[in-house]
């Protein structure tokens, strides 16, 4: 019997996995995913890299310091420049737009550290840091020769500290690669929580299709609905399993074949960098950068987590599928499902920032959160053994619990037609469903 049980379900297994992947739509949507990740990273990375100086806001500067100008002018020639043309001349180029616009240093800048800039609007806000950067450093270093500061102290205090991140393992010393690590483990989680919203509608869309179709009445006559239902969700598990493998082979592809091309390039190199880290979780990725190796764990983990999170929400997907008649009856029902799948995503930025803190920790082993957050957690820092089992067992526990729930709804919503229920209905469906 319970062969003949697993045998109906690998047979809607295979349909529903050979359909799903042989159509249109799964086609197109794998290819063009890797084609929209790329194209998050490299457009404002090139539109970084290809802003020529030609095109940046060119700065007059007014100097009444009589030295403070050409210092500021050294820090970036093609950016600023010192004039003698008085204010009144200057506000007319700039009303005229035939000045970007101009700077005034006025003679006790050193004390009040305040300079006036003036525009016709615009500019941006990296041009006014780069400006407040530039003349910070020069204000700073007149102040501490005034204050009487020694020449070595002054060259100490303007030398920039490199952090230089190392490992210790029980192998011995390797080079710390958590930054990017997290960066990618924050690509990983908002992959998962994307793939369980997409199947796990999915899912519900194909209850919903074939039980307004009564094709579900046709398969029921020789399988149970508990089959009908794990059935679909593992076949859709497989075709979801199936587009994230595929994902991952041609991102890491074209990331080792980004590498060098990143590395080769000189001036706006850092700044394409910088554009990066902003699009995998603030993480900062370096000069020159190599791709790190890759845990074991983090790869076992994102497997598990998304096969655990895709299964425990597609079961209560498929629940309500089953209980509803079209899918715009579903939109009231599935409210409670979406909230556990967004939320992680407002706590990822306090994860990646301290992924060993007791929020952190807590949140991952929160088991409709651990799928995206635990992921982060792999990647940025050596989760203890402990947590991963504890997180293991919460999952599959939860997944159980889940089954038993959506099985009891699926049994009686599957057939059931013409009425939409609300919560309290299908809370008696699971009560007296045997």
């Amino acid at each position: 019997m319970n062969k003949n049980k697993f045998s109906k379900i690998g047979i809607i297994i295979k349909h529903e996995y050979l359909s799903k992947v042989r159509s249109k739509g799964f086609i197109i949507g794998t290819i063009l995913m890797p084609l929209f990740m790329v194209a998050m990273v490299a457009i404002p990375a090139a539109i970084t890299y290809f802003s020529s100086d030609s095109t940046e806001m060119k700065l007059a500067i007014l100097d009444k310091t009589a030295s403070i100008g050409n210092e500021i002018v050294k820090t970036d020639p093609e950016k600023y420049y010192l004039t003698n043309l008085s204010e009144d001349s200057l506000k007319s180029m700039v009303i005229s737009a035939r000045l970007d616009a101009y700077l005034v240093l006025n003679k006790d800048i050193i004390n009040n550290a305040e300079a006036v800039i003036y525009t016709k609007g615009g500019g941006g806000i990296g041009f006014i840091s780069s400006l407040q950067s530039n003349i910070g450093n020069v204000i700073l270093h007149h102040r501490l020769i005034n204050a009487g500061a020694d020449s070595n102290i002054i060259r100490i205090s303007e030398e920039k500290v490199k952090i230089n991140t190392q490992k210790l393992t029980a192998e011995g010393v390797k080079s710390d690669d958590s930054p990017l690590l997290a960066g990618i483990g924050y690509i990983l989680g908002l992959l998962i929580y994307m793939m369980m919203l997409i199947y796990g509608s999915y899912v519900m869309r194909g209850v919903i299709e074939e039980k307004a179709n009564r094709i579900v009445e046709v398969i029921a006559s020789s399988a149970k609905p508990f089959e009908i239902m794990m059935g679909k969700i593992i076949g859709i598990g497989a075709v979801g399993l199936t587009q994230v493998l595929f994902w991952v082979i041609i991102g890491a592809g074209l990331f080792f074949a980004a590498t060098p091309i990143i590395s080769s390039l000189t001036g706006q190199e850092q700044a394409i960098m910088d554009t990066m880290a902003a699009t995998s979780g603030g993480q900062q990725i370096p000069a020159g950068f190599e791709m790190p190796e890759i845990p074991l764990m983090l790869v076992i983990g994102f497997v598990f987590y998304f096969l655990a999170g895709y299964f425990i929400y597609s079961t209560l997907y498929a629940a309500i599928g089953s209980a509803v008649d079209q899918e715009s009856d579903a939109a009231q029902l599935q409210g409670p499902i979406m909230l556990p799948i967004i939320l992680p995503i407002f706590f990822l930025g306090a994860v990646i920032t301290n992924p060993e803190g007791t929020l952190s920790v807590i949140l991952s082993l929160i088991p409709f959160f651990s799928p995206i957050l635990m992921t982060v957690r792999l990647a940025a820092t050596d989760v203890p053994i402990w947590q991963l089992l504890t997180s293991f067992v919460l999952m599959i526990g939860t997944f159980l619990g889940c089954v038993w729930v959506a099985s009891r709804i699926y049994r009686v919503g599957i057939l059931m037609y013409g009425k939409k229920p609300n919560f309290k209905e299908i809370f008696k469906w699971v009560k007296i469903s045997v």
